[in-house]
This record gives structure tokens, C-alpha cells and sequence, in this order.
């Protein structure tokens, strides 16, 4: 298989693998939970014989995800779901472990897009997928790659908000597993995940002090409760914006100011997207922004702040340090964007802890093995990941914390199932 792999893969640069093996080897030193799993994996081999096409943030913490497929039997090929958060030495480790890769770091558009369509040519079996980049293909234009796909699992709310738009329509063509609604999920690695690695990349792209400063965070959800607990932790003055009047007044009630995008434009230091929707900050926004105002995304497109809105305001564009662009304004204003828009935490850090991708990739390996043994009941459709599973990815948390919780008793139980006691 190996040899296969290094055949038919493309990437930057095979001689990376030393420095990829170590990096692969940290966070599997890091992620208990997945570890476990990797043991029944081995022992169970539950995708012997079956192809599986991953697309994620092909990092290491992926990579070790991928292993952990593999050594449950199937033949793994891998993709990015992002060029700027690809890491060549990780790429170039897989290969050498036999799984065959079709990414780099930062192609050009039409290149990614080939690379994301050659990890479907194998016809896979089962798919992982992270905001919807593989299904869209299969749904529009290349179905025949996936005659052979029984489902899949889906790790992003991007990619379940296209997911649930195909179900609407009856288009799905194959069962999908909605990872990211997972209370393991949405809980740990949205709020707690996001959270700091989204600061990660804001404070070594930056090197700026957050303290004192006024934070913007667009969006409320998971993704947004993090971002702005961190915020605060770090000494900032936040403002939340939001379209949902339940999230605005829990944002409000958890102490942080809500106004309108045009009010809060007016006042902000650091603006951090996380809505996964189109433009929520846009030109009538960039108008009253200060001087030197710096944008960042944590949504999975790049297309949550509107570069052309920018773009068409700018005199001129230019990189002033690693993954910062600064926008000078036809009246002088300096507007700068990081990561080109991208996923922040990823296009300018490592993306989320290793020790929160542990249960986040649990559930996709769980969900992914729960999908191969009912895809047929389960119809062409959008699932949850099982209750059952996501008690078992915390349970498995807590013993490798080394933390008991207590049990209900027999009489506790009769008590809650009563409506007589």
C-alpha cells in the first residue's frame, strides 16, 4: 500500500516526512481518546476491504485521524478542505504510512479544487468531509465517483447547513452523519476549541496585546461563545452582534454588550466572524471602521468579511507581515485581514488543541463506523451521531483524565421513570 501511495499522491515535497512524523507523533501522544478507539480498530477491523476519501484541515491532528482509519482496514486517501491550512511535512508523513494524499500549501484555486477531485477518483466507500467540499462535488459534477459511497460523516455547521439544504430538496444521494451537532461536538471543540485557537492565530499573526482593546465578535453561536469568553479572559471590551434574538439576549445576559454590525463597526479593534454566512461584514461597515481595524475569520469560508467590498475601497493592497494584508483606504484608512479571510486558527496557527480534536475525531471515526453498518436503514438522509456514541466519547474523556462520576441507582432510576413517586 505504501508504495501505491508514494505512486500515485501529489504534494510538495516527499523529503518533509521527518519533520511530519514528528509533528503526527506529538498530538498522538496527546489524544488518549483516539488512541483507544485506534485498539478496537485493530482488533475489529471494521472498514477491511472498503476505500475511504478524507477531506479536512490536513494537519496533524488528521493525519492521525487518517491512521486511526486505516488501521481499522480501509485503504485511506486524504485531501485538504482549505489551502492555507495544508502542512506539506504532514503530507509527506502520510504518504510514507501508505496513505495516499492529494494536497499542498496554498495552490492555486483550479489546483485545489483537482486535488480535492482526485481523492474522489479511488470511488470511495465512505467520505469524511469538512464543510461539504467533497459532497458538492459528488452532488454536482462528477455523481459517477460516488456510485460506490454508502456515507459519511461531516465535521463543520458549513457543511451541514448544505447538507440539510440537499435533504430538503430530496438530493441527498447517500446518508450523512452530522458530527458537528454532537454535544461532544458543539460543547468542547466549537466553544473551547475555537476559542483559543482562534486567539492563537489573532496574537502570533498580530503581536499585539488584546487587553484593553474592543473585540467584535460576529456571531453568537458555539463558535462565537468561545471566541468571546476568550476575549474577555484576555482583557478585552466585547460586543457581540447577532441576527438571532435568543443568542443576543443570552449574549447579553452572559455579560457582553449587542448592537447592530453598523454600531459596533464604529467601535471595534478586533473583528472575529463566526456565523458561516455570506458578508456579514461588508462595505457600508468598512466606511465607519477605524484606522488600523483588523479582521478575522473563524467561519469556514472566506467569505464572511466581503474582500470585494475592501477591495473596491483600497487604493492599495500589500503584506506587512506573514498572513496580514493591510488595505489602505481611498481616504487614507488602514483596514488589515488576516489569513486572506480564511479560517484564522488554521490559515495563521495549528488549528484547535490536540486534546479537543481527540474527542471531536472520535466521533468522526464512531460516526464513520456507525454510517458503514446502517446506511441502508438509515436512507439518504442527514443523521445525528447516536446519543449512545456521544456518552461513550465523553466516558472514554473521563477515563483518561482519571475522573469518576457517580451512577444512579436502581431506585433513582425508578424514581425518574415514574410519574407516580
Amino acid at each position: 500500500m505504501a508504495a501505491n501511495a508514494k505512486e500515485n499522491s501529489i504534494i510538495a515535497d516527499l523529503g518533509l516526512a521527518p519533520q511530519g512524523h514528528l509533528k503526527i507523533d506529538w498530538v498522538e501522544a496527546h489524544m488518549p481518546v483516539l488512541n483507544r478507539i485506534r485498539r478496537q480498530f485493530e482488533q475489529d477491523q471494521p472498514f477491511k476491504g472498503l476505500k475511504v476519501t478524507i477531506c479536512l484541515h490536513l494537519e496533524a491532528k488528521t493525519a492521525y485521524l487518517a491512521k486511526v482509519v486505516q488501521a481499522g482496514g480501509a485503504e485511506v486517501t486524504i485531501t485538504g478542505s482549505n489551502p492555507l491550512s495544508t502542512q506539506d511535512d504532514v503530507c509527506a508523513a502520510l504518504v510514507e504510512d501508505g496513505v495516499t494524499v492529494f494536497a499542498k500549501y496554498n495552490p492555486e484555486p483550479a489546483e485545489y479544487k483537482q486535488l480535492i477531485r482526485k481523492s474522489l477518483e479511488s470511488k470511495p466507500d465512505l467520505i469524511i468531509d469538512d464543510g461539504g467540499d467533497l459532497v458538492t462535488l459528488l452532488q454536482s459534477e462528477c455523481p459517477e465517483l460516488g456510485e460506490n459511497i454508502r456515507g459519511g460523516a461531516e465535521e463543520t455547521t458549513t457543511g451541514i447547513i448544505r447538507l440539510k439544504a440537499l435533504d430538503k430538496q430530496n438530493l441527498l444521494k447517500f446518508p450523512m452523519v452530522a458530527v458537528n451537532d454532537a454535544y461532544c461536538k458543539y460543547l468542547f471543540d466549537n466553544r473551547y476549541g475555537t476559542g483559543q485557537s482562534a486567539w492563537d492565530g489573532i496574537i502570533r499573526t498580530t503581536n499585539l496585546v488584546v487587553s484593553g482593546k474592543t473585540v467584535v465578535v460576529v456571531g453568537y453561536g458555539w463558535c462565537g461563545k468561545g471566541v468571546a469568553m476568550r476575549a474577555k479572559g484576555l482583557g478585552a471590551n466585547v460586543i457581540v452582534t447577532e441576527v438571532d434574538a435568543i443568542k443576543a439576549v443570552e449574549a447579553h445576559m452572559d455579560g457582553f454588550r449587542v448592537m447592530t454590525m453598523l454600531e459596533a463597526a464604529k467601535l471595534g479593534d478586533f473583528f472575529i466572524t463566526v456565523t458561516g454566512n455570506k458578508y456579514v461584514i461588508n462595505g457600508e461597515h468598512y466606511d465607519v471602521m477605524k484606522d488600523g481595524a483588523i479582521l478575522a475569520n473563524a467561519g469556514h469560508f472566506d467569505v464572511e468579511f466581503s474582500k470585494p467590498d475592501l477591495e473596491a475601497r483600497s487604493e492599495s493592497v500589500r503584506t506587512v507581515r506573514k498572513n496580514i494584508e493591510e488595505y489602505r483606504l481611498k481616504d487614507g484608512r488602514k483596514i488589515y485581514s488576516l489569513g486572506e479571510g480564511r479560517l484564522v486558527n488554521l490559515a495563521a496557527a495549528d488549528g484547535h488543541p490536540a486534546e479537543i480534536m481527540d474527542t471531536t475525531f472520535a466521533l468522526q471515526a464512531l460516526g464513520l463506523r456507525y454510517v458503514n453498518e446502517h446506511y441502508k436503514e438509515i436512507g439518504k438522509t442527514v443523521v445525528n451521531v447516536p446519543y449512545e456514541i456521544d456518552e461513550q466519547v465523553a466516558r472514554y474523556k473521563l477515563e483518561s483524565l482519571n475522573i469518576e462520576i457517580d451512577v444512579l441507582s436502581d431506585e433513582q432510576k425508578a424514581y425518574l421513570d415514574s410519574w407516580q413517586a
